[in-house]
């Protein structure tokens, strides 16, 4: 089933298509693939990041969008990425990278679009483990902005990801939270306020 892909706002677009248009935000970033780029480079496949705050004695996982991150494409793969963060101004471009997390994400999606349901992408860091995940949200029609995974969404840990916990395989959040809430750190875990 094809992937549902919500537009980024606006401003994050503008943002990253400003940066990637200055000389000396691409020379800074200092990605090598990036600045050996030969043609033209493009934003695409705009993924909300989400954060694992924290996790309620319910077993809810609690989350906070703080981004939107941008593949950047130069001729038929991605090079680096491009993160946007919310401001108190708005949207604005956050940096450049590159390395592991761009080709395991080029690679999550094209193997969820072999997933039988369709899907929201959104990206879940899970930073007590140094763990991201493409979270494949089931309700497609759901702000991109908002929510937390529900437990028949599925999360593709990126590679490389913790020991123990298979790289690209899809979970159930149902089946992998509580892995997580064992191995995560006890500054994450805590009950609701």
């Amino acid at each position: 089933m094809p992937l549902h892909v919500f537009p980024a706002p606006a401003p994050a677009l503008r943002s990253v298509l400003t940066a990637l248009s200055s000389p000396t935000a691409v020379r800074e970033a200092r990605t090598p693939s990036l600045l050996g780029a030969q043609g033209p480079v493009t934003p695409e496949l705009p993924l909300p990041v989400h954060v694992l705050d924290h996790i309620t004695a319910e077993g809810v996982a609690v989350t906070r969008l703080t981004g939107w991150r941008f593949l950047i494409r130069c001729g038929d793969r991605a090079v680096a990425a491009a993160e946007t963060m919310l401001t108190p101004d708005g949207w604005a471009f956050s940096h450049f990278f590159e390395g592991p997390y761009v080709a395991s994400t080029e690679l999550a999606l094209r193997q969820a679009e072999s997933v039988p349901q369709s899907h929201q992408p959104r990206l879940l860091s899970v930073p007590g483990l140094y763990m991201l995940t493409l979270w494949l949200h089931g309700d497609r029609t759901a702000d991109a902005a908002a929510g937390h995974p529900a437990a028949t969404d599925l999360l593709v840990p990126l590679a490389p990801a913790p020991p123990g916990i298979a790289a690209h395989r899809p979970h159930r959040v149902a089946e992998l939270l509580p892995v997580l809430t064992h191995r995560v750190t006890t500054r994450l875990l805590r009950s609701p306020a």
